[in-house]
């Protein structure tokens, strides 16, 4: 998936205002403008529209784990410089605090069945001979799913 419709998802699911966008960098100890952050959401026809790193993508989800979860003492992780589907499907898992059978409800609501196998394959180190991509859909269905749980909560205030 792309980074920037990732970045525009998450902005999106969890309602962040470009406030929120900007702190959530900074608790990953990055400045970034609200132009920037602008610009990094736009659709890409927008003449103003920026593609969003791999690194600064990991960035974002790593301040975002520390927002969520809280920002632990010490050295902070440093951001990768490339990203892959498995990579952001686990920075979210750990951001939202979710187990196996968390990620398996959220399938659910978006009309995916997977098993608690499939689920630690993605999880697992690419050398483990169990590991397994996490494909594009399966990402977009994740998101769909949180999609549905996060804004009908929203809605239902």
């Amino acid at each position: 998936m792309k980074n920037n419709v990732v970045l525009r998802q998450i902005r999106y699911i969890f309602d962040l205002n470009d406030s929120q966008m900007i702190n959530i960098f900074a608790q990953a100890d990055v400045t970034v403008t609200r132009e920037l952050v602008s610009d990094w959401l736009k659709k890409e026809e927008d003449e103003d529209y920026e593609i969003l790193s791999d690194f600064e993508l990991a960035t974002f989800l790593n301040g975002f784990i520390n927002e969520r979860r809280g920002k632990k003492e010490g050295v902070q992780r440093p951001a990768e410089k490339r990203l892959n589907n498995n990579l952001i499907f686990r920075k979210l898992k750990i951001a939202l605090a979710y187990k196996d059978t968390d990620i398996i409800d959220i399938y659910k609501l978006a009309d995916v069945s997977v098993s608690k196998h499939e689920i630690s394959a993605f999880f697992r180190n690419p050398n483990q001979k169990q590991y397994r991509d996490c494909k594009d859909q399966l990402l977009r269905n994740f998101l769909y799913g949180l999609k549905l749980k996060y804004r009908q909560e929203e809605e239902g205030k």
